[in-house]
């Protein structure tokens, strides 16, 4: 139906275009898959693994088979009569999988680095470095929806949406909620406003973290990454979307995702750092 409706004019060699990509993420889900799994045997059977690793790490491995499976239930969706592309509530899922994973990653490379006594450079900042995570993860979420309805290609106008802050077309679905989901206007929107959030919330973080610490040098960096993501977020909007500029934006995505992770252990409590303290093995 997509053929049908959207691409009748599409040739083999544009079928070769969109066959590659769909081939070579697959066979790269593949890859990484292997890429933990034998190493993890291997050192299991070895018995090279802190005991308390293991059940995270096997856990991280579920999520990577579980991001496989949500692929093909993603790819599903889009095969049924009448669509013309796969759902967006599948897109946000399987993208939100893969973020899950690749946090997961970052947090026990950190652990298994981690000193076995000693504490964070700052005080306990685990709250506010929570919500700040939350919110980006949420946005990166969002941003999916956003791919998932290709609502970038509308409202291309900023500060204002073709000339109104709220667009006229914020809630057409019943009952409400849908809009959030399925209404290009309220998907675009949310997405803008949580991004003025996390910039303001990047900045007070910056000026809140004392000075001469690697929590500071994190808050930076995260600060850092949200302001050019804001600019890249504004200029494919201008632009009404092109895929370099869509790729460039989804790639700072996750440069920001990874530096609020770093955040996020910097700020780390006391409680948690003593809980992989322990999970390592003693000199």
């Amino acid at each position: 139906d997509e053929f049908r409706i959207e691409h009748p004019d599409m040739d083999m060699t544009g079928f070769k275009f969109i066959y590659f990509w769909e081939w070579f993420h697959r066979l790269l889900g593949r890859v990484i898959g292997l890429a933990f799994l034998v190493p993890f045997a291997w050192f299991a059977v070895k018995k090279r693994l802190p005991k308390r690793f293991t059940l995270p790490l096997l856990g991280i491995g579920a999520m990577i088979g579980m991001q496989g499976a949500i692929g093909w239930w993603m790819v599903h969706s889009g095969l049924q009569e009448g669509m013309v592309s796969v759902s967006q509530y599948r897109l946000a899922t399987h993208l939100g999988m893969a973020f899950l994973v690749l946090g997961s990653l970052f947090w026990m490379w950190r652990a298994a680095g981690a000193p076995i006594e000693g504490a964070p450079s700052v005080s306990d900042k685990s709250l506010l470095t929570k919500v700040t995570g939350g919110l980006v993860f949420l946005q990166i979420v969002a941003g999916a929806f956003v791919a998932g309805t290709q609502s970038g290609k509308t409202y291309n106008t900023w500060p204002m949406m073709d000339g109104d802050f709220i667009p006229t077309g914020y809630g057409l679905k019943e009952p409400f909620w849908r809009n959030w989901f399925e209404t290009a206007a309220a998907i675009q929107f949310n997405h803008r406003i949580l991004a003025y959030v996390i910039l303001a919330l990047a900045i007070y973080v910056f000026v809140s973290a004392p000075k001469g610490t690697t929590y500071r040098k994190a808050a930076a960096m995260f600060k850092g990454l949200v302001l050019v993501q804001v600019v890249l977020g504004i200029w494919t909007l201008l632009a009404v979307a092109p895929l370099w500029l869509a790729l460039a934006h989804q790639t700072t995505a996750s440069l920001l995702f990874l530096s609020t992770m770093w955040l996020m252990w910097e700020g780390r409590s006391q409680t948690v750092l003593q809980i992989y303290g322990k999970m390592l093995p003693a000199e």
